[in-house]
Parts: structure tokens; sequence; C-alpha cells
């Protein structure tokens, strides 16, 4: 008898953390692995930061719940960030602070959507946007991106998706898996479609802002007509190295913030009191350290792609920003070393798990069964090493 839930039978486990998990169970039996399959920076959170939160804790007020959609001075912060930044205006009480940017999506597909609603997911996309838009019990709708256009989606195929039962559409610029960044062109076409579709909202997932290396960051929200109809989604994990104190954050229209404030207080309230104290310093400081960090991410990309473009067979794109790949294998299919065939993406990024050390994310779990999806938020040495294990293992195959 199986007694879990139809929701949580009808996803599958995260496959970045899955891969990860593989690539620890390795090194764990001392295999050198080099693990390029988790999004997290290697960074350490800069210094300012966790003084400000080592400052916040000898202070001493701050040991109490806080309120739950976060502390009013953070979410001014965000405002005048907002502001400053792409020149869009919110209130305090339009800013809910999270758990993360992860909790920050369910927490909005939790409170929007019903049983038949259909959510638009541009595709390659981050792995929990599917899977948190079935744990809601509505559809997800695919329109796909090909590596031919940047893995970017087109506002004719935007248009094209759209039906009576469609309530929302979810992507991210720069984007996880693929590193793409949408113009400031593209992004007013899709604006022009949504505005067209008086019930219809955008999620805007816009947590790799700041490593971005074409010069501008622009959100959706600030065209006109469209801040009333944009979920902006950010946090601190990737631009400030800060993935283990977990804030993300929403910007939306205030029905949307009262309703995923309302649904945060029922799973979670609040997040740590002196994550938030550490975000607000993030917000407030120095961005230098950020911006060391994106240059060094630039230099990274330089040298990966070269490596890439030196392995016969693999086909990537040239990103624009996060500190992804999403390299097209799809020509290693069907091939073998004589023991193993290699049949899809998923046998080749365990092959190269076991014959090369190095751990990838298969392409599936972002909608591309053709691609893997390599992290370069490693070192220099690792990446070189990484890139040399990967062409010597896949030369082997025939």
């Amino acid at each position: 008898m199986n007694r879990l839930s139809n929701r949580i039978n009808a996803i599958e486990e995260s496959a970045t953390l899955a891969m990860a998990a593989k690539a620890r169970e390795y090194k764990a039996k001392g295999i050198d692995v080099i693990s390029l399959s988790l999004g997290e920076p290697d960074f350490k959170t800069p210094i300012h930061i966790c003084e400000g939160a080592k400052k916040a804790i000898d202070e001493g007020k701050y040991f109490s719940y806080p309120p739950v959609n976060g502390y009013l001075d953070l979410r001014e912060a965000i405002v005048a960030k907002y502001k400053r930044d792409a020149g869009v205006t919110y209130k305090a009480d339009q800013i809910v602070v999270s758990n993360g940017a992860k909790q920050s999506i369910a927490n909005v597909m939790f409170a929007l959507l019903n049983p038949g609603d259909e959510v638009i997911i541009f595709s390659p996309y981050w792995v929990s946007y599917d899977a948190l838009v079935r744990l809601a019990e509505a559809t997800p709708v695919f329109v796909k991106g090909g590596i031919e256009n940047d893995f970017k989606v087109t506002a004719a195929q935007v248009e094209g998706a759209i039906t009576a039962k469609t309530k929302a559409i979810i992507f991210s610029s720069p984007c996880n898996p693929t590193g793409s960044v949408f113009s400031k062109k593209e992004l007013e076409a899709i604006a022009a479609v949504v505005l067209k579709h008086p019930d219809l909202l955008i999620i805007a997932d816009e947590i790799y802002e700041h490593i971005n290396f074409t010069g501008e960051q622009v959100s959706i929200a600030s065209f006109p007509g469209m801040q009333d109809r944009t979920i902006i989604v950010n946090g601190f994990a990737k631009g400030y190295a800060m993935t283990g104190w977990r804030v993300g954050y929403i910007c939306a229209p205030k029905w949307v913030a009262d309703a995923a404030n309302k649904m945060q207080g029922q799973l979670t309230s609040a997040n740590s009191s002196i994550a938030q104290r550490a975000a607000m310093v993030a917000l407030t400081g120095d961005l230098q350290p950020t911006l060391d960090m994106v240059k060094e991410y630039k230099v990274r990309r330089e040298i990966v792609y070269a490596l890439l473009k030196d392995i016969p067979g693999i086909k990537a794109n040239y990103p624009q920003g996060a500190f992804y790949f999403f390299p097209d294998v799809s020509s290693y299919f069907g091939k073998s070393d004589g023991k193993v065939t290699i049949k899809n993406a998923d046998d080749l990024c365990l092959w190269l798990l076991d014959s090369a050390q190095v751990s990838l994310v298969p392409g599936g779990a972002f909608g591309d069964e053709n691609c893997v999806r390599l992290s370069y938020a490693a070192s220099e040495k690792d990446l070189r090493e990484a890139l040399a294990r990967i062409k010597s293992a896949l030369s082997r195959l025939s």
C-alpha cells in the first residue's frame, strides 16, 4: 500500500541535489571527485556581511520571532534597491522575505494556483519550477528555447502557449541552467504579450542579477503596465555567496504579497533573525566583493568555454550570466567504451562520475535531455582538471 500523497509521488528528487549526494558518497570512499553539479558559489560570504551578523548577535536584540514577512528595515532596503537599480517603486508591504528564493517561489505557487491552472515555464528551466507547479496541483506547460537561439524563448512562442487556463509564466534571467540573459528588447516583446491578457501574471526569477556579463540587468517589472503583473523573486545566495544563510524575497502586487505572507505564516513563519541582519548588511554595504566574484566568474567562463570547444562533439552556447554551461552532448549517445553504452545524458553523467570522477547534472531535469549542466563555481585548477578528465574519458567512447 502506498501511504504517501499523490502530490509527493508526482515529483522527483531534485536532480542537482541527487548528483551532489552521489559526489559526496564517492568522496567519502576516498575517490577524488570534482563536483560541478551544485549551483553554489565557491567563495566565502564576504567578511563585512559576517561581521554584521556577529554584531547583531552581540547587540542581543534579535532573538525573538521576526515579523513573518521580514524586518521592516530590510524590506525598506529592498524597496530602495529596486528603485535604484530597476526604476521600480514598491512599498515595504509588497516585500516578503523568506527562507531562500525557493520558498519565495513555493509561497507564490501555493498562494495562486488551483487544480486545472496552467503555468508556462520557459525551458530549459531551474529544476524546482516544474516540481513546485505540480505540488500546487497545477499543470506545467513548457515552452522550449533551443541552443540555436541561446536557449531563449521568443514572445511569439509565449503567445502561442497561452490558453484560457494559463495563470502565470515563470522564467529566470540570467538563467539557470543555461546562463542566457534576456535583452531589454526581448523582455519588452514578452511584456507586450502578457499585457494582452488581463489576468496573466509573470514570475521573474532574478536571483543571478549580479552575475550578468552583459552590462545591463533588465527587470520585466520596469516596463509600463508590468509592475502590477510581475512577481519578482530574488535573494542573497548567488550574488553575495550566502547560500547557507537562506534569505530570499519577493517584490509583488500587494494582494500577492499578502497571500504569500499568509502562506509563509502557516508553513515556516519568518526566516532567521540573524540571517536577515546579514542580508541587511549585504544590501546596504560594500558591493566590491560581489564585483570581484563576478570578475572571477567571467574569467572562468572564458576558460571553460575554450576547453569545451576543444572537446569533439560537444556544442555549447556562450552564456551571458550566472555560472553555468549547458552543453549539448547528444553526439555521444549510442557510443560505448566496450562495457557501457551511453543511451542518454543520465547514462553519460553516471559514466563520467565513474570513469572521470567528475560530477555533472543531466539536462533532462532542466527540460533538455540532450544536454548536461556544468557549474563553473569552482576553482580554476579544478575546472581545468575536470575538463581534462572529461575530454580524456569521452575520447574512449566510440
